[in-house]
C-alpha cells in the first residue's frame, strides 16, 4: 500500500532523515520519499496506517 501524508513541520533534511528512520523502524523493507519543501512524506509499506502515523507522531512529526 502507498501512503501520501502531509506532515507539516518536517522543515529540513534532518527531519526528512528522522521520519524516514522513524518508519523503516516500523517497515524495514518500506520505500520511503520525505520532501522538506512539499512537507510530503510517501511511504509504499506493508504496515497499516495506523502503525505510520503513529510512528511519525513518535518521532515528533504528526501528519496533517
Amino acid at each position: 500500500m502507498t501512503l501520501q501524508l502531509t506532515v507539516p513541520n518536517m522543515s529540513c533534511s534532518v527531519c526528512a532523515s528522522t521520519i524516514t528512520k522513524a518508519l523503516q523502524a516500523v517497515d524495514a523493507n518500506a520505500s520511503i520519499q520525505a520532501d522538506p519543501t512539499t512537507k510530503l512524506v510517501s511511504v509504499e509499506t506493508q504496515a497499516s496506517e495506523t502503525a505510520i502515523k503513529e510512528a511519525l507522531a513518535a518521532a515528533g512529526y504528526p501528519a496533517g
